[in-house]
């Protein structure tokens, strides 16, 4: 028997599946590293922390029971998106890495957009976000001017774990997509940015593909995980192109709904020619010469873990959406709008919060979960409308995350969608896109669509039900009215935060 290993590299911390051939999960290991938040809005972590915790959990692997470590052929990753990791010339990272929920570069996004104009748009098909990492650059090079001289090239953070086990320095298409200096339909570095910004053309990596072979195992990493040296290591790509691959969403008509902290709708695009006007991301894919176009809710989960903890503390969450799917659609007439923490898609807006609207004294609490789980997916389904209204199919919805665990939620999806929702047998989430990256780069396959055949599989489909469907299509009409109608308090009331 061989077997692959995808590693995830997340915020809190690194998970590592060991598959078979046959897509059979056979062991997994996690290590958790700290996050650092020195000033408000700053998100830091050591890059050599992830380093150290990666190795841990590959030499679990390695002694798995019956697992012979010669076995192992291949290694890829999933990552975090846009965190920036400056290095200097001997490849020593020069300060710690900005992570992708860093939001200090506010200026930045505004000179990017001053300096660029329509350029950015038609070259990297994303708008200037703070949580992308043109702006992390800049706000290094203007505000840490000693650091930024020493830096002769930057990686993301899978990157950087990835090059201390080989000692090669690359970026996939899929995480380049996200760091404003690619030419995202070309798939080459953007020189009109790069000068724009006084940027030298070596300050980027070698980009490659997410299945592409880049290296094998060092000495010191391969004593160190008990793996052979020899063992294979792929350039694996961004979570969400991951978690699109272990999802199977490799193919026209397929999109993902993923509900964890944050929520993402995901639908495959055969080439970039779909314009949403920056409205929501366009990305390559992990699979070679595709994209997505992905909208994003910033407190999907979130939304209901403040829930439970500010108002249900210790409460399973079963006990808390007990009665929920007793309730009819529109939880009585309450509707909740999930901008805990701003809104990504469709409004790119750091300020707006929150809102219960429409509660009267026969709302219990039973009324409230339901609210929240409707708003996080009628937030959702923004991303969803704006599909269809380019031009673009979208009949079936594969859910993953924690909206995938409770049947009410997987049919309150269908309804509110219009369209069929099917969850998965066995969820892995990206490192499950990761392993599979692996195995396609190994051989196993033929196509990451044939690896896909023989690892994902679904479950039951949740169909939606006409009158329900009906009744939500008249809620998310009022439902889009909120923010246009909270937004100018909600910006007056962030002078009192």
């Amino acid at each position: 028997m061989s077997y692959v290993i995808g590693i995830d590299l997340g915020t809190s911390a690194v998970k590592a599946l060991l598959l078979d051939r046959s897509g059979a999960l056979v062991a997994e290991a996690s290590r958790s590293y700290p996050l650092f938040h020195e000033h408000a809005g700053w998100s830091e972590q050591r890059p050599d922390d992830w380093v150290e915790a990666t190795i841990a959990a590959l030499a679990e692997l390695s002694q798995a029971p019956g697992v012979r470590p010669e076995a192992i052929e291949g290694i890829s990753f999933s990552g975090q998106m846009h965190g920036l990791v400056l290095l200097d010339a001997e490849g020593n990272p020069v300060r710690n890495a900005i992570l992708w929920n860093d939001t200090r570069t506010t200026p930045q996004c505004r000179e990017i957009e001053s300096v660029l104009g329509e350029k950015l748009l038609r070259i990297t098909r994303n708008p200037a976000l703070e949580g992308f990492t043109l702006p992390k650059i800049l706000w290094v090079k203007q505000h840490e001017p000693e650091s930024f001289a020493k830096s002769v090239s930057f990686v993301l953070p899978k990157d950087y774990v990835r090059y201390r086990l080989t000692g090669a320095l690359h970026m996939d298409y899929s995480d380049a997509a996200g760091t404003l200096l690619l030419d995202v339909e070309a798939k080459t570095w953007s020189s009109d940015i790069l000068a724009a910004f006084e940027l030298p053309d070596g300050f980027c990596p070698p980009l490659a593909e997410s299945h592409e072979l880049v290296g094998t195992l060092l000495p010191e990493p391969a004593q160190s995980t008990g793996l052979p040296a020899a063992t294979k290591v792929f350039a694996g790509g961004a979570d969400n192109a991951c978690g699109a691959i272990g999802a199977g969403i490799l193919s026209e008509g397929l999109t993902m709904c993923s509900i964890g902290t944050s929520g993402v709708i995901l639908s495959y695009e055969p080439d970039a020619s779909a314009d949403y006007k920056g409205k929501v991301h366009l990305f390559n894919h992990g699979k070679e010469n595709a994209y997505y176009a992905m909208g994003v809710t910033l407190a999907a989960g979130y939304s209901l873990s403040w829930f439970r903890e500010t108002f249900a503390k210790g409460e399973a969450f079963d006990s808390l959406l007990a009665g929920i799917g007793e309730l009819p659609p529109g939880s009585g007439g309450l509707l909740f709008a999930p901008y805990l923490v701003g809104e990504r898609t469709p409004h790119a807006d750091s300020q707006i919060r929150g809102s219960f609207i429409g509660i009267d004294g026969s709302h219990t609490r039973a009324h409230f979960a339901r609210a929240i789980m409707e708003g996080i997916t009628f937030s959702l389904h923004e991303s969803v409308d704006m599909f269809r209204t380019a031009g673009k199919t979208i009949d079936k919805i594969v859910s993953i995350g924690g909206g995938a665990q409770n049947p009410v939620w997987l049919q309150m999806q269908a309804d509110i969608f219009g369209a069929d929702v099917v969850a998965l047998t066995s969820e892995q989430g990206p490192g499950l896109g990761a392993a599979m990256l692996a195995a396609y780069g190994c051989g196993w396959f033929a196509s990451l669509d044939a690896c896909a055949e023989a690892f994902v599989s679904h479950a039951a489909v949740y169909h939606p039900q006409p009158e329900s469907s009906a009744q939500y299509a008249g809620l998310f009409r009022l439902y889009q009215q909120i923010y246009a109608s909270t937004r100018d308090i909600n910006h007056a009331l962030g002078q009192y935060r």
